[in-house]
């Protein structure tokens, strides 16, 4: 019998981990099985997939795969009951691809049809770029997985900035979140 492609295995694992009797995303991070090295999957700066150099097309397949994905001391992994798999991620798994007001909530969506509402728990964060000294802002989406914001989404969040002590920032959940210099934003 043929040797299983890892694609195809770990694809087949994560499925039935899905359809687990609960609500939500697969516990993965009570999930320790054996490492079982590297597959040749690759995120991309810009949020897409790539396994072996060809993207992965099937938005339902990325979508399966970000639900089984973690952040380990040593690098990202895509993880099963079974199995551990290191893939290499260029910046951050995720990218926030749309933002909305709702009551005290900036509530982010995800390239990967993640929602996830910043506050304290799901902080945003701003680093500056030192190869350009642009803004690179960041929103954490889950148990150390963040989601870099596009640049559209964080033109909307600057144009709902309000200036505090010469620092541009916004509010969500209670929590404020400074975005950076007045003057940057001129």
């Amino acid at each position: 019998m043929a040797a299983q492609d890892p694609l195809s295995s770990l694809a087949a694992a994560a499925e039935a981990a899905g359809r687990e009797p609960r609500r939500g995303l697969p516990p993965v991070h009570l999930w320790n099985p054996p490492n079982c090295g590297e597959i040749d999957i690759r995120i991309l700066r810009d949020g897409s997939w790539r396994h072996e150099g060809r993207p992965i097309v099937r938005p339902a397949l990325v979508r399966l795969f970000s639900t089984v994905l973690r952040k380990d001391p040593d690098g990202y992994v895509l993880v099963t009951p079974v199995e551990k798999l290191k893939i290499e991620v260029e910046d951050v798994p995720f990218v926030a691809v749309a933002v909305e007001r709702r009551g005290d909530a900036l509530v982010f969506r995800t390239n990967v049809g993640d929602e996830v509402e910043a506050g304290p728990d799901d902080p945003l964060r701003v680093e500056t770029d030192p190869a350009t000294g642009e803004p690179r802002p960041y929103v954490h989406v889950r148990r150390g997985l963040e989601a870099r914001l596009s640049r559209p989404v964080f033109y909307e969040l600057v144009d709902m900035a309000e200036l505090r002590g010469g620092r541009l920032g916004v509010t969500s959940n209670g929590a404020w979140f400074d975005l950076g210099p007045a003057e940057a934003a001129e």
